[in-house]
């Protein structure tokens, strides 16, 4: 049977003792307005503590705010024009909150922290949370682990494993990585190719620009009809995830358009085209046929010979996009493209055993513990992926080390409780970690698991890793593991 995606729950963890009324003194509840006002003036509170590690939300606000900080020679609050004598002297930077973490995840010492034992303990004792249960608190300025109970014990992660996916994609690419989508013309320009870079997200609109500019250069060479191909090659392997045809996952190839998405959603489940790779194909055709370059037949699988040229490129956004969007969104098909990006990367074949090696060899170099950890796939919907607590937690602490820039839009693709992603239903106003928890959402039949971090009351940034199973009831499940996060958030010892 097809395992599903996450489908947030909408049953509230907790009750209004636990919220943010109550954890700032407000009565009564809060109206809209109320409630704006409460959350900025917490926000503001624990902004110093949590944007360095977090950062913005929005990719492309990151995205431009680094490029706008490059592009000027000085630093500090004033706006001023690069390299000016006249200019005010740049203001002091802030040190950085976080300190860098060690190359282990340490225990604490026995008894420096019954207050959260006393709190966590009841909670995982909750029968929702099945027959297995696993957990793991790290205080990422430390590296030490505050908590701990089955840390060590392999489970199935479901999606959450998708966190160790985008951590050694970004691992080994960096940020900026872009997957290129190009067309190739022969040396006669009578046969142009498609040439699938593995870029999931390609578009109606990608596929017109890159028309746009194959038609330029036919025309240019005075060619208005040719032959077409369409170039899969870069992926190897079978073409189907392990579970079959699914509305969660469309097959895999190195050319694909929208997902393989036969309908207008863009996340979540939806009837997938059975050849992706074919009807991008033919959707370029039809944009060539408009740009006034005619197709003699219908296209066909084929390489680019060694002679042809490339005349169109389109770039995909960059890795850190792609990555927000997979742990927002819980997209399967971008984690998948994620590890075999990795692969490639790796040396490695662009298959699901080329994408496990290689993960597995990114998050070796980070030092953390893998004993009994199985990357079997990039998504989580394969229950023979097996991760820790530990591990899960300790990546998460490892993207807000400073030493690790490059792992930081790990943490700004969570979901955030209530807000966005797979959380945007699970968690309300009246809810005490809205807005606070930021977390990796994972569901299989019989698999629950939560893992992300919040910052608690005395200012620390926690990454946390909740894993069950045997579950019975998902939404029971959900629930409990909110409250366990939501305890974290709330500074109930």
């Amino acid at each position: 049977m097809a395992e599903p995606v996450e489908r947030p729950s909408i049953d509230p963890p907790g009750g209004p003792s636990g919220s943010l009324a109550g954890r700032l003194g407000v009565r009564g509840g809060l109206n809209n307005w109320q409630f704006t006002a409460v959350s900025a003036v917490a926000g503001l509170a624990l902004a110093a503590g949590a944007v360095l590690a977090a950062g913005p939300w929005d990719s492309g606000q990151r995205k431009a705010e680094q490029d706008w900080a490059a592009a000027r020679a000085r630093t500090g609050g004033a706006h001023h024009v690069p390299g000016d004598p006249s200019g005010p002297a740049p203001a002091p930077s802030a040190p950085a909150v976080l300190a860098a973490l060690g190359t282990t995840v340490q225990d604490a010492p026995a008894g420096a922290v019954p207050d959260l034992r006393a709190v966590l303990d009841p909670l995982l004792k909750n029968d929702a949370l099945g027959d297995r249960r696993a957990a793991v608190v790290i205080d990422t300025a430390t590296g030490k682990r505050l908590y701990g109970k089955g840390a060590d014990a392999p489970m199935t992660p479901a999606s959450t494993v998708k966190i160790a996916t985008t951590v050694a994609a970004l691992s080994a690419l960096g940020p900026d990585h872009r997957i290129p989508t190009t067309v190739r013309a022969s040396a006669d320009l009578r046969t142009v190719t498609l040439v699938g870079g593995g870029d999931p997200t390609l578009d109606k609109a990608a596929l017109r620009t890159l028309a746009a500019g194959t038609a330029r250069a036919l025309k240019a060479g005075k060619v208005t009809s040719v032959r077409l191909r369409y170039d899969t090659s870069r992926y190897t392997g079978p073409s189907h995830h392990p579970i079959g045809p699914n509305e969660n996952i469309a097959p895999m190839s190195a050319l694909m358009l929208n997902e393989g998405r036969q309908d207008d959603s863009s996340s979540g489940p939806a009837p997938r085209s059975e050849d992706p790779a074919g009807d991008a194909a033919r959707t370029f055709a039809a944009l060539l046929d408009d740009a006034g370059i005619t197709t003699a037949a219908d296209p066909a699988a084929g390489r680019a010979a060694k002679t042809s040229r490339t005349v169109a490129t389109h770039l995909s956004a960059p890795l850190s996009g792609l990555v927000e969007r997979a742990l927002t969104n819980s997209d399967n098909d971008i984690a998948e493209a994620l590890a075999r990006q990795t692969a490639v990367a790796a040396g490695e074949p662009a298959d699901f055993d080329g994408g496990r090696r290689a993960v597995t060899a990114q998050l070796k170099k980070l030092r953390l513990p893998l004993t009994g950890v199985n990357v079997a796939d990039g998504s989580g919907l394969n229950r023979k992926d097996k991760v820790t607590a530990a591990l899960l937690a300790g990546l998460l602490a490892r993207a807000a080390d400073p030493g690790h820039p490059e792992l930081r839009p790990v943490l700004t693709g969570l979901p955030v409780a209530g807000f966005s992603g797979t959380l945007s239903g699970r968690y309300t106003t009246k809810a005490g970690g809205t807005g606070f928890i930021r977390a990796k959402t994972g569901t299989l039949t019989g698999v629950n698991s939560l893992a992300g971090t919040v910052v608690d009351t005395r200012g620390r940034l926690l990454a946390f890793a909740f894993l069950a199973s045997g579950t019975t009831a998902p939404s029971e499940a959900q629930a409990a593991l909110d409250r366990l996060a939501t305890a974290l958030a709330a500074g109930e010892r």
